[in-house]
């Protein structure tokens, strides 16, 4: 084996890859930065493009899109302007229930003020008929002559019977001479009547 290795040829051939071997190892390590700097200028390969969920994408769905996003936006405004229906809605029932509160409130003040004046005028007509009953029929009539026939039955009632008679009587005498005052005497009597009775049926 020994007297093999003194061989020339093998000699020779073991220098041979040696030196081989060794010129790859040198060349190797020479190029090494050179390849490292080549693969590192290298241009990246474009980014994938994002999956849209499907493998076609046609003119049809891009109007599709825009009709969605078109019906979006006025869905948007639209409800925009109902809220801002709303909220003025809401502003004018508030003031509507504040003006309902304050026709009520001066609601109640009239029927007080009602009240207070129909008390008033129902003391001056008793004041009335005790002046009138300390009078003479016939300035009396004198005086109805002058008066409305609404008043002059709301004192005729606030008097008594037996002094509401001779105003009639004087208001009769007068027939010959003044037949409306006669014609107005008749006229009292009834209403005055028609007003006691709608006193007693409401007393009832």
């Amino acid at each position: 084996m020994i007297s093999k290795l003194k061989s020339p040829l093998v000699a020779a051939a073991l220098s041979l890859i040696l030196s081989t071997t060794l010129g790859a190892a040198l060349c190797w390590r020479a190029a090494l930065p050179i390849i490292e700097q080549a693969i590192k200028a290298r241009p990246k390969p474009p980014a994938a493009k994002a999956d849209k969920g499907w493998d076609f994408w046609t003119i049809e769905i891009d109007n599709l899109s825009n009709d969605l996003k078109e019906e979006r936006a006025r869905l948007k405004k639209q409800s925009d302007v109902l809220d801002q229906r709303a909220s003025r809605l809401a502003a004018e029932e508030k003031e509507l229930e504040r003006v309902r509160s304050d026709i009520e409130a001066m609601r109640k003040q009239v029927g007080d003020a009602v009240t207070e004046i129909a008390a008033d005028e129902s003391k001056n007509i008793r004041t009335l008929a005790q002046t009138y009953t300390s009078l003479s029929p016939k300035a009396v009539v004198a005086i109805f002559r002058e008066m409305d026939d609404v008043t002059a039955v709301k004192i005729l009632s606030q008097m008594k019977p037996d002094v509401v008679g001779p105003i009639f009587e004087e208001m009769a005498k007068s027939s010959d001479n003044d037949v409306p005052l006669a014609r107005r005497a008749a006229i009292l009597s009834e209403k005055l009547r028609l007003m006691k009775a709608s006193k007693q049926a409401t007393q009832s």
